[in-house]
């Protein structure tokens, strides 16, 4: 089912617009949806995604939304019922997924406080506009014993850097990306409020030699091209 929300989503846009230009950033993602989703069909890179965020989510509590859900293709693999997002077009691949597609942006959830068990951000903390704020509406929304489900990549392995590069060419994916370090992460994730319960890692090939299956890793590494961990709320 694919919910438009029409009056929620303009007003998220105009308050949006004043702190930065999230529609730019999300701009090829809605230009270029079919061809970001057919990335991962066939992909060795995907089922290695996918392994080390499915080591850290069993048994997570419901209900789930994911951040940046774009096409779907995680959310649908992982039985996530909810899924936000910035670019229509992403959203209504991820519908035909089965996820509840909801047009918003992390910085502004279109959800109520407490009204979640686990929200993941997979591949989304790099694009935002304010990781503060997100990270803030994560607490926000989820409930007491709730989970964040984060992954990213780390700023300082191989991957990290072949990214950077691609931001200085100016690819059309990539312009606007940030990349952060193991660190860094850490410390947005202290200000939020969360502590980190679990953390595994993965993707020490170099980018363009993706040869092989790699199992995850337990623990966090600046090294490895993918970080997944989980946190929770701290309490107060």
């Amino acid at each position: 089912m694919y919910i438009s929300f029409f009056l929620c989503y303009n007003s998220i846009c105009m308050e949006a617009d004043k702190q930065n230009s999230w529609r730019r950033n999300c701009q090829i993602f809605e230009e270029r949806a079919e061809e970001y989703d057919s990335w991962f069909e066939d992909s060795l890179l995907f089922d290695i995604e996918l392994a080390a965020i499915r080591k850290l989510a069993v048994s997570l509590p419901g209900p789930w939304v994911e951040i940046g859900v774009g096409p779907g293709r995680f959310a649908a693999r992982l039985g996530t019922e909810f899924g936000i997002d910035p670019a229509p077009a992403a959203l209504r691949i991820a519908a035909g997924r089965g996820i509840t597609a909801i047009a918003g942006i992390g910085e502004q959830l279109p959800l109520a406080d407490a009204s979640m068990g686990t929200v993941s951000m997979l591949f989304t903390l790099c694009f935002l506009t304010s990781p503060e704020t997100a990270l803030a509406e994560c607490c926000r929304v989820l409930r007491s014993k709730g989970i964040l489900l984060l992954g990213f990549i780390p700023a300082h392995s191989s991957w990290g850097r072949s990214l950077a590069a691609k931001k200085e060419r100016q690819h059309p994916y990539y312009r606007y990306i940030r990349c952060r370090t193991v660190a860094e992460t850490r410390q947005l994730l202290d200000q939020a409020g969360f502590s980190i319960l679990r953390g595994c890692a993965t993707l020490f090939q170099n980018p363009d030699a993706v040869n092989s299956f790699e199992e995850p890793q337990s623990g966090l590494d600046e090294k490895a091209g993918f970080c997944v961990l989980t946190a929770t709320r701290r309490k107060s």
